[in-house]
């Protein structure tokens, strides 16, 4: 079946469909990673989004029910130049295509995803359309431009309820669900914590009463200009509890201390973003998936120290408070997919909360 992709600015691509036959629109963006696809669909972080993957030829090993971030995918479309009807791996259980159909996700492909992407870093991310071939074009370029921007990515995501994860005999963790990847709680899991998963609307009261060790701040969709109670928390739990975040939960973090989140033009998304640490100078090689980023300037005087900026644009990737136990990067130390470079951070943040205790020794 042909379809079209259509931009809000007028250009269109045309190719073939597959996955579901229906058609969606969202905002449409780029990830540069050559392996990981089922990782990257199934990120939560990507909810109401249309994703472009650079690398030619996706679904070349299938998927499997182990690598999934979520139990639902919440995008709303996949774009590629190719992708391979027949993988082959001794894991796999079924085909890219497969899985979009499962999941009602639409998929064009057959598209030039370079001049694609191209677009995108020159534009900007812009809204788009996965549509039948016989639209016209004009009317879905006006209904794109018409709109409104979609703001309740999170509350679509996070979970709904609260739910206890038991662990070993290690810190006890409230995760914070702004649309937490898997990988996330098995980190927590494997170094035997007992944790605590809650809404992203959970209040400060709620979280103490839990009477957490530490709290981890989960990556998420959308803008966090979106979530003014969830910075509010946070701004409440300072001093009162170890705190790290992580993606959508740095920018939250900086957000209670007073910095600023602004969009960036075409954002972070792929598995090779190298980040420097400023107090070694280290290099990282870092997973990132991320459309707003936090203004230097706006955290002269909030109380947080820059610790990791981006070698590539010089925007911040990491923040320590001066005074509070907390600390958060913009990337992904939990990685999937992507470099596991930056994984001693969950090894750092149960160290945190050790030394409290060994202070008072």
């Amino acid at each position: 079946m042909n379809r079209k992709l259509i931009l809000e600015d007028g250009h269109y691509f045309s190719g073939k469909g597959f996955g579901s036959e229906r058609e969606q629109s969202g905002e449409i963006v780029f990830n540069t990673g050559m392996t990981g696809y089922q990782e990257i669909l199934s990120d939560p972080s990507y909810c109401g989004q249309i994703i472009t993957f650079t690398y030619p030829l996706i679904g070349n090993y299938g998927v499997n029910r182990m690598d999934f971030e979520s139990l639902v995918p919440a995008l709303h479309g996949v774009v590629v130049k190719s992708q391979s009807p027949f993988p082959s791996h001794w894991k796999s259980e079924q085909s890219f295509a497969s899985l979009l159909r499962r999941f009602d996700i639409p998929g064009i492909e057959g598209v030039d995803t370079r001049q694609l992407t191209r677009l995108i870093r020159t534009k900007g991310t812009v809204r788009a359309a996965i549509c039948n071939d016989d639209v016209n074009v004009e009317d879905i370029v006006n209904q794109l431009q018409s709109e409104r921007p979609f703001n309740t990515q999170v509350a679509n995501v996070s979970t709904k309820v609260a739910y206890h994860v038991p662990g070993g005999n290690g810190p006890k963790i409230v995760l914070v669900d702004y649309g937490a990847k898997q990988n996330i709680l098995r980190e927590l899991l494997q170094r035997g914590c007992d944790v605590h998963v809650v809404p992203y609307n959970a209040t400060e009261k709620e979280i103490l009463e839990l009477r957490p060790d530490g709290v981890m701040l989960s990556n998420g969709p959308g803008d966090p200009r979106d979530l003014p109670e969830a910075i509010e928390t946070i701004r409440g739990l300072l001093n009162k509890t170890t705190i790290f975040g992580i993606c959508l939960g740095h920018q939250l973090l900086c957000m209670a201390c007073g910095g600023k989140a602004e969009k960036m033009k075409f954002g972070h998304r792929g598995s090779n973003h190298p980040v420097r640490h400023l107090p070694t100078g280290e290099v990282t090689i870092t997973a990132q998936n991320h459309g707003y980023a936090i203004s230097k300037d706006s955290l002269l005087n909030s109380g947080l120290s820059i610790t990791h900026l981006a070698v590539n644009d010089g925007s911040v990737e990491g923040v320590e408070h001066r005074e509070a136990p907390a600390f958060s990067v913009q990337y992904h130390p939990e990685a999937a997919p992507g470099p596991f470079d930056a994984n001693d951070l969950f090894n750092q943040f149960i160290a945190r909360i050790h030394e409290p205790l060994e202070e008072a020794k």
